[in-house]
C-alpha cells in the first residue's frame, strides 16, 4: 500500500568539513521528497564506524547543515543503526553515495530498509572531493 502524505527524506552523514560533495548530495536529495531530513552522525559514531573523528563537532555541523537552507530539519544520529533513526524520524526514503551500491553494507542497509518498508536511492559520490581527501590534502600541507 502507497504511503499518502508527504515523502520524507533521510540523508545520512558526517558532514565534516563540509564540501561540495556534501552540497550535492543535499540537493540531489531535496529532488527527491517533500520533507528533507539531515542526519548529521554524531563524532562517537564516526569514531565507530569510520575510525575518525570529525574536524568539526557535532553541534556546528548541525548548525551548518541546517542553515544552508536545503534541508526541513536535522537530527543528531547518535547510533550507526539506522533503525533508530527511522523510529526518530519516521522517514520513507534513505539517501546514500553509489559507493554503497552493491557493497555488503549497501546490501545490509537495503535489506534492513525493505523491512521498514523504506526505499534506499543512491546518488553519484563525488570522487574529487571527500572529508577524507581534505583531511590528507590539509595533513600534507601542515607536514612540508
Amino acid at each position: 500500500m502507497k504511503k499518502s502524505g508527504p515523502v520524507i527524506g533521510y540523508v545520512p552523514g558526517a558532514f565534516d568539513l563540509f564540501h561540495i560533495g556534501h552540497l550535492n548530495a543535499l540537493r540531489q536529495a531535496r529532488a527527491w521528497c517533500d520533507v528533507l531530513v539531515a542526519g548529521v552522525v554524531a563524532d562517537e559514531v564516526c569514531r565507530e564506524t569510520k575510525g575518525v573523528v570529525p574536524t568539526v563537532p557535532l553541534e556546528e555541523r548541525l548548525e551548518i547543515v541546517e542553515a544552508i537552507g536545503i534541508v526541513d530539519a536535522v537530527y543528531a544520529e547518535n547510533t550507526p543503526d539506522k533503525t533508530d533513526s527511522w523510529r526518530d524520524v519516521g522517514f520513507d526514503r534513505i539517501f546514500k553515495g553509489d559507493d554503497w551500491k552493491g557493497t555488503a553494507k549497501g546490501r545490509r542497509l537495503e535489506a534492513q530498509m525493505a523491512e521498514l518498508g523504506v526505499e534506499v536511492t543512491y546518488f553519484p559520490y563525488t570522487l574529487q572531493t571527500s572529508s577524507t581527501a581534505l583531511r590528507k590534502a590539509l595533513a600534507h600541507r601542515g607536514a612540508s
